[in-house]
């Protein structure tokens, strides 16, 4: 028997849509990063991106564990001298609660070109409703 290798032409890649609601965040980021990624897939090649395009809604509800909503923060620099900003969970949840779930699940994807590429395929949206109605994504329970 032969080793398979995955062709990128050859590979489909499914839409599917995860309810945010409630789940812990670590749990779900590596749950999403794992499909992302194409480890499912008996067809999974780690040269080639076999993963599928994942829908987050309801971003903002997001549940985590502790006192992580004042504690974990989050940093950004501009590269200017003494630039550094730091945000904590709690406030990044009131502005932009889709970039919590955004950075943890970048965090887990591999740090190159492919794993650039999947993280494109990540979709976020707060609330409930999304744009990719079209493409008719299948329910994911994580």
């Amino acid at each position: 028997m032969k080793t398979f290798s995955a062709k990128a032409e050859e590979v489909e890649h499914d839409w599917y849509v995860v309810d945010a609601e409630g789940k812990a965040l670590g749990r779900l980021a590596s749950e999403i990063a794992f499909r992302l990624r194409g480890k499912h897939k008996p067809e999974y090649t780690p040269h080639v991106d076999t993963g599928d395009y994942i829908v987050v809604v309801n971003a903002e509800k997001i549940g985590v564990t502790g006192n992580k909503e004042k504690d974990k923060m989050y940093h950004r620099h501009t590269g200017y001298i003494g630039s550094l900003k730091s945000v904590p969970l709690g406030k990044l949840r009131e502005t932009h609660p889709e970039r919590i779930i955004e950075t943890a699940v970048k965090g887990m994807l591999p740090k190159n070109t492919l794993g650039r590429n999947m993280y494109k395929k990540m979709k976020v949206f707060v609330g409930p409703e999304h744009t990719h109605q079209a493409q008719q994504p299948k329910t994911l329970d994580i």
